[in-house]
């Protein structure tokens, strides 16, 4: 079991930092940079990320973060339950603060984004981009 569990600690910790790292950047300078930007020019940003974001690289830290955590809980539970219920609790809050919410309210409002035609009244688009930002970082948590 030791075999395993030192692997599976090491990707646990290293997919987690991946996920935060990226959660926070997309926070605190993305999307604070994109509300600097002229409304239309941040709104095609956001499109070209959201239809480039689905890929090889970030998949295994979005979706597989909550699974390595689980598996690594349930390998340390018998010989080490204070560390197993450490990282059963971060795939919990992970799963239910991180993707659920994400596929729940972020990626909805991603994918109505896409669909819209950007207007060329900056006023128009500045509602837009308005809307969108305040929602998105609320839940971007």
């Amino acid at each position: 079991m030791l075999k395993l569990t030192i692997p599976m600690i090491f990707i646990s910790l290293l997919l987690s930092a991946a996920i935060f790292g990226f959660f926070y950047a997309w926070v605190c300078s993305t999307m604070w940079g994109l509300d600097t930007a002229e409304p239309r020019v941040a709104i095609a940003a956001m499109q070209a990320m959201n239809a480039s974001v689905r890929n090889a690289v970030f998949f295994p830290a979005f979706f597989l973060t909550p699974l390595a955590l689980a598996i690594t809980c349930g390998l340390l539970y018998g010989p080490q339950r204070a560390p197993a219920l450490a990282f059963g609790a971060a795939a919990l809050v992970y799963l239910l603060g991180g993707l659920i919410l994400t596929m729940a309210v972020n990626v909805p409002m991603n994918e109505a984004l896409a669909l819209v035609t950007i207007p060329d009244d900056p006023e128009a688009a500045g509602e837009i981009w308005r809307t969108y930002s305040e929602r998105w970082q609320v839940w971007n948590i």
